[in-house]
């Protein structure tokens, strides 16, 4: 039986989940980044997305029996932010982190609690890679928007976005992962009694 779980094609009922969730997540990390104008949360944004995706992405996970199906979230969210300007960066890191969970899950055979809390953790990551522009750029970043938000944003934003702060959002990120999932077990109960997963 648990052979057929592991082995068992991704159908279209797999995908239409997939596509479905991916919408809601990108809601929410839509409304999350719009914290931005707050120059920490223009940093810390993806643990407040992390937090709250959690309910969904969770939901998702109970669903979740194939491996890839995970990944394949890690790309589309990676290649809809890449198409709208964040940079090639977002689709690595969503191929990238949305296989690591993808493996960890998978080694849980879809049924442990805590390969599900540690591969939600690590797919929320996936998020900085929509930032990495802004650690690059640097000062050049901070100044496209020095016109636009003034100089009290701009050097309030300047102070944060540092290289060093790049392993810290990484890290916060990991957390809010970590919350979410929990307050998504929460919520979801029901469905995980339902899937049977411990």
């Amino acid at each position: 039986m648990e052979n057929n779980v592991q082995t068992s094609k991704i159908g279209v009922r797999d995908l239409v989940n997939v596509a479905i969730f991916t919408v809601i997540y990108f809601v929410i990390f839509y409304v999350c980044a719009m914290t931005g104008f707050v120059p920490v949360m223009a940093v810390f944004y993806p643990v407040l997305t992390a937090i709250i995706a959690g309910i969904p992405c969770i939901l998702f996970y109970t669903k979740v029996k194939t491996f890839g199906l995970v990944t394949i979230m890690g790309v589309l969210l990676g290649l809809i932010f890449f198409l709208m300007g964040y940079g090639y960066y977002a689709l690595i890191t969503g191929i990238v982190f949305g296989l690591l969970a993808d493996v960890i899950m998978k080694a849980g055979k879809y049924k442990s609690w805590k390969a599900m809390l540690a591969g939600y953790a690590v797919f929320s990551v996936w998020q900085v890679g929509t930032q990495l522009p802004m650690f690059i750029m640097g000062d050049a970043y901070v100044e496209m928007y020095r016109a636009s938000q003034g100089d009290a944003f701009a050097d309030s934003l300047a102070a944060l976005v540092q290289g060093y702060m790049v392993p810290v959002v990484i890290l916060a990120t990991a957390v809010g992962g970590v919350i979410g999932a929990l307050i998504g077990r929460a919520v979801l109960n029901k469905h995980f009694k339902r899937a049977g997963i411990a």
